[in-house]
């Protein structure tokens, strides 16, 4: 059976239950494993281990307990909101170069120990909601930066990339960013719904590689 890791933030974490393992919370993760548990029946284990409130420094801490001691055969990361929000609201963020150098740290460091476990880096993203209208522009331009860092590490590592920021932004034209984002960071089960049909389309793509 191969295992299957969902990496990153609240949007990940979605509100998993931290004292059972197997847990997947309630968002993207638990609608994939809902989805391939149907129809590839006893071929997958499904870990979430998404941490709310993680910045890419964060995972980095804990990538020992949290990804390599895992030894997934696929593993997603989704992670960089909270880099920006951090500094807005605690003064505790991360630039977007220090992100950027700490992610290619993780990266390198999960290739050198796992070697023959395939990635999928997905793109943070934003809108207009409760938690950004107050600072909109500078959200929408510093989550842009840790996206840019996102697809460029995925292009220079050759690493699969989900996009989503502007998926998401087509979407708006068909209902308000309320929606799909609950306050402009945090998806609705509409959006956990899109970006899990999106993450299966990747996953079947890099498994067929």
């Amino acid at each position: 059976m191969k295992t299957i890791v969902f990496q990153g933030d609240s949007i990940t974490d979605a509100g998993r239950n931290r004292e059972d393992p197997f847990n997947l919370g309630q968002g993207y993760p638990n609608l994939v494993a809902g989805r391939l548990g149907l129809t590839h029946p006893g071929q997958y284990q499904f870990l979430n281990r998404g941490v709310s409130g993680d910045r890419v420094v964060d995972i980095y801490a804990r990538m020992k307990r949290d990804i390599l001691n895992l030894q997934p055969d696929f593993l997603s990361i989704l992670v960089g909101v909270n880099d920006v929000w951090h500094e807005l609201d605690f003064g505790n963020g991360v630039s977007a170069p220090r992100y950027k150098k700490v992610y290619r740290m993780l990266l390198e460091e999960i290739r050198e120990a796992l070697p023959d476990t395939k990635l999928l880096l997905m793109e943070p993203f934003v809108l207009r909601g409760t938690a950004t209208e107050g600072s909109l522009n500078w959200f929408t331009r510093e989550v842009a930066a840790r996206a840019q860092a996102v697809r460029e590490l995925a292009e220079e590592l050759e690493i699969p990339f989900l996009p989503l920021q502007d998926r998401l932004n087509a979407l708006t034209a068909s209902a308000p960013e309320s929606w799909w984002l609950a306050d402009g960071v945090h998806p609705t089960v509409f959006f956990h719904q899109f970006i899990a049909d999106q993450w299966i389309k990747a996953f079947e793509a890099a498994e067929n590689q």
